[in-house]
């Protein structure tokens, strides 16, 4: 079984969408450091992806330092890395910007997208109800 829940979506590609959500579930403490990630035979059967799919995911978060392979014991999460904050908001410049752009476009105010920034940011820290941290 997989640790993140994903439904693909038409359009983007699949690996993008595997990427994105295993590393949604390991910024939100769903994975911890040091845990086992699924092999990319898991991966590619649990998803109903092909292996070179599931081997280009991995590849990708071990390049972004979300995984690291550990000889004898396989693929795992990787301590999230110290870097200041300007550091980690500048990763997210391309996002922003095409955040802030969509908003305009909508003709949506500052306030109601840090109103709703606010809420995707706690829905995304508080756990579901049942589970814990």
């Amino acid at each position: 079984m997989l640790p993140f829940r994903l439904t693909f979506r038409p359009g983007v590609p699949i690996s993008d969408q595997v990427v994105y959500a295993a590393t949604r579930a390991i910024v939100a403490g769903q994975l911890q450091t040091g845990e086992a990630f699924p092999s990319v035979r898991t991966l590619s059967r649990e998803l109903k992806i092909n292996p070179n799919t599931a081997h280009k995911v991995i590849t990708q978060l071990l390049n972004d330092g979300l995984l690291e392979s550990r000889p004898g014991i396989g693929t795992v999460v990787a301590e999230l890395p110290r870097a200041t904050a300007m550091q980690r908001t500048d990763l997210l410049g391309p996002q922003i910007e095409e955040l802030v752009v969509e908003a305009k476009r909508l003709s949506i105010g500052l306030e109601d997208m840090t109103t709703a920034i606010g809420r995707h940011w706690k829905r995304l820290t508080t756990p579901p109800a049942g589970e814990t941290k």
